[in-house]
Formats: structure tokens, sequence, C-alpha cells
């Protein structure tokens, strides 16, 4: 029996559901077999994509974990390196799967407060050419990164660093159109200093499925028979290319209302002046709150008998998405003040 509960999710604007609109245009798709290159709405996709960052090409695959890893193993061979941060998701978070499919091993470094790798902890991480070294050979950034959206100042300091040291510049974009709203700049000004970009259609943009990976034709091409190599090849995909081509024409712009409301949570929360929660501003769509003498996992259950969905952890992030409308923030606000008072 298909429960119709109302559910409140902050967990992660992965939870989107596929709207009216986008699941017409999935119905009606025109579709071939793409692993031919035959779909015609996932060759449209990747056209669109290509053209929104700036890019020679693109391709679409099922995953954001697969377009960063296919952006991996073009950029690096066995025995080669990349830096990246330590809670970045290619590193932490996808499974280790440049390390065990790739034989890539990376070079994390800690974060600055604002979501940047400082260039000159980079710049002593690469490995001298030497055998005793692996050969560093890429730099990963992610955007945003815990909600927060690199400057593009710094974006352009990366990219004049990688000139350098060699060192070609890959973009882990999973909510790079967040960063690009965040700052009010088109998408083109962030993704024109990096080589590829990863972009991810099913967080804030709300498909239900898929990514695409942005570059030049040639690591394209070689991302293509990775791609086929682990099993992302698709067939009638263009079902799916349809809610990513719906997804960026048409829900760019109403990634501001999810900032919105992560900033009345943020404002509302931080006017409790609660002395067992501190709460981060909200610069896109993700609230972070760090509670002191406070059980989260018996608060989590306790919103959960409320229908609230969140993540207990030492920090806790709340990330809101289209599926959330103020109302339920206004019933998470009340119900958690209960749970902590």
């Amino acid at each position: 029996m298909v429960s119709l509960k109302r559910i409140i999710d902050f967990r992660s604007d992965t939870v989107t559901q596929p709207t009216n609109h986008m699941r017409s245009a999935m119905a009606s798709a025109v579709v071939g077999d793409d692993v031919y290159g035959e779909d015609p709405t996932v060759n449209d996709l990747e056209v669109l994509a290509a053209r929104v960052s700036g890019k020679e090409s693109s391709i679409f695959v099922p995953s954001g974990t697969q377009s960063n890893l296919l952006a991996l193993l073009v950029h690096c061979e066995r025995g080669d390196e990349y830096i990246v941060g330590q809670q970045g998701h290619t590193y932490k978070y996808e499974g280790g799967g440049a390390a065990v499919l790739g034989s890539i091993q990376p070079q994390p470094l800690d974060y600055e407060h604002d979501g940047t790798l400082k260039l000159e902890n980079v710049a002593a991480a690469i490995k001298p050419d030497d055998p005793h070294f692996a050969r560093t050979k890429l730099l990963c950034l992610e955007n945003t990164q815990a909600g927060q959206p690199l400057p593009i100042e710094y974006l352009a300091s990366a990219r004049g660093f990688c000139n350098d040291k060699g060192l070609s510049l890959h973009l882990d974009g999973a909510r790079l159109f967040n960063a690009s709203v965040a700052l009010s700049a088109d998408v083109k000004t962030i993704t024109q200093y990096f080589d590829t970009v990863s972009i991810c259609l099913s967080k804030g943009l709300g498909a239900p499925v898929g990514s695409v990976l942005c570059g030049p034709e040639d690591l394209i091409i070689k991302a293509r028979r990775w791609r086929k190599m682990l099993g992302g090849g698709m067939r009638q995909a263009g079902i799916l290319a349809a809610a990513g081509i719906y997804a960026i024409e048409n829900h760019i712009d109403r990634l501001r209302e999810d900032h919105a409301r992560a900033s009345i949570i943020s404002d509302r929360l931080q006017a409790l002046n609660h002395s067992n929660l501190t709460v981060s501003s909200a610069q896109t769509n993700m609230v972070f709150l760090t509670f002191k003498d406070v059980d989260v996992s018996d608060v989590a259950i306790r919103l959960k008998g409320k229908n609230i969905l969140i993540t207990p952890g030492k920090s806790v992030r709340l990330v809101t998405h289209m599926d959330l409308n103020d109302d339920d923030v206004d019933v998470f606000i009340a119900e958690l003040t209960t749970a902590i008072s």
C-alpha cells in the first residue's frame, strides 16, 4: 500500500520527485539506442549541457559518482595522483573508485573555511618527478563545498596555478547551479576555468537520475569508452535525458527559493539563541546545526515521529529543495524547538 503521508525531508536535495511537467516530458521523449549514439533526446541533452557549460562536448551518465570517475580516468593514468579535499566527494564518498578502478592515488588536503584548497598547500603536495612518487596530474575542486560557492577570484587563481604547475583542473559541480545562482554569475563564468566539469541533474534541479560530464571533445570520447566499460551505457536513455533537459530549462532560477528557505531556517534558529544549538549561515541551500548536550539521534527519532527526516551526526546538515515549502519550514522549526527544549 502506498503511503499518502507527507514527509518533510531535509536529508538531501536528491530526494526530490519529478514534477508532473517533467513526467510528461519523460513520457513523450523520442528515444533510440544511446550506445549506438542514436537516442535523439540524449544527444539533445548532451548538446545543451555542453552549451550551458561552455564546453566542446558532454556525455550523459547514470550518476555523479560515475561522472566524476570518468573525469579522473580521462585525466590520469595508472600510478598518477590527483589532489582533492579531505571532504571531497571524489575522495571520501564515492567508494574510492579512482584508486580501485583506475589505480589513481588521491592526495587529500584540508579545506579552508570557505571551501577552497589553499594553493600553497596544493603546491607543497605536488610530488617531484621521481620514481619514488606518484605523478601528480590533476587538481579536483568541488562547487558548492558544504553549501559554499567558491569565489570566482579563487577559481581564476586556481586556473593560473594549474597552468603554471602543468596540472589539469576538474570541477565536481554537483551543485554548480546553486553556486551560479548564489553568486549571480552565469554558469560559464565558473566553468571557464576548468578542463572538465561534472554537473548533477538529480539534486536541486530535480531530475530523477543522471549527471553530465562536460569538457573538450577528445576527453569526452575517452570518457565514452570508459562509460561503456563501467556499465554506464543505457540504451533508450532518452526517457531519463528528457528529465535532465526539462530540469536545465526550467529549474535553475527556482533554486533561489531553496536558498531563501535555507536562510529563513538559519535566521530563525539563530534567533532562538539556544545555548545547546549552533547554527551556520546559509549561502545556498544548506544549513548546518551543531548540538551541545543534546542526543541528536533522539532528536532525529522524535522528528521522524512527526514525519520530519534529518540525518543525525556530529553536525546535522539540512538541505532545502523543490519538494519543501514555507509551511514545511514552519513545522520543522516548531518541532525542532520542542525536541531540544
